[in-house]
C-alpha cells in the first residue's frame, strides 16, 4: 500500500503561485518506480489530468491548460512529489490531488491510477 498527503494549497491572487507537495509513506513509490500524477477537480466537474512524471523524473507530460505554467518534479530520496503552479488563472480553481501507479505518466484517466491522495484545495481569485 501506498499512503499519500498532499499539502501546501491555499487562497492566491491570479498571476500568482503556489507549490504544492505530495508525501508518500508505506510502500514507497520510489521502491515500486511508481509513476506519480497530479489531477484537479473543480466543483460540478469531472476530475482531470494535470501532470505526470515517470519514477526516474526523465519523462514528465501536462496538459495543455497548464503547460508552460506547472512544473512537476519529485524526489526520491525524500518520497515527495511536487507541482509549482505559476501564473495561476481563476480557472485553475479546484481541489488538487496527487496519485501513484505503475502505469505511464501520461495516463490521463484516473480510474488507472492505484493510489490517491485526499486533496489540497486551491482557489484563485480575480
Amino acid at each position: 500500500q501506498v499512503q499519500l498527503v498532499e499539502s501546501g494549497g491555499g487562497l492566491v491572487q491570479a498571476g500568482g503561485s503556489l507549490r504544492l507537495s505530495c508525501a508518500a509513506s508505506g510502500r514507497t513509490f520510489s521502491s515500486y518506480v511508481m509513476a506519480l500524477g497530479w489531477f484537479r477537480q473543480a466543483p460540478g466537474k469531472e476530475r482531470e489530468f494535470v501532470a505526470g512524471i515517470s519514477w526516474s523524473g526523465v519523462s514528465t507530460h501536462y496538459a495543455d491548460s497548464v503547460k508552460g505554467r506547472f512544473t512537476i518534479s519529485r524526489d526520491n530520496a525524500k518520497n515527495t512529489g511536487y507541482l509549482q503552479m505559476n501564473n495561476l488563472k481563476p480557472e485553475d480553481t479546484a481541489v488538487y490531488y496527487c496519485a501513484a501507479g505503475l502505469i505511464s505518466p501520461r495516463t490521463h484517466s484516473p480510474h488507472l491510477w492505484d493510489y490517491w491522495g485526499q486533496g489540497t484545495q486551491v482557489t484563485v481569485s480575480s
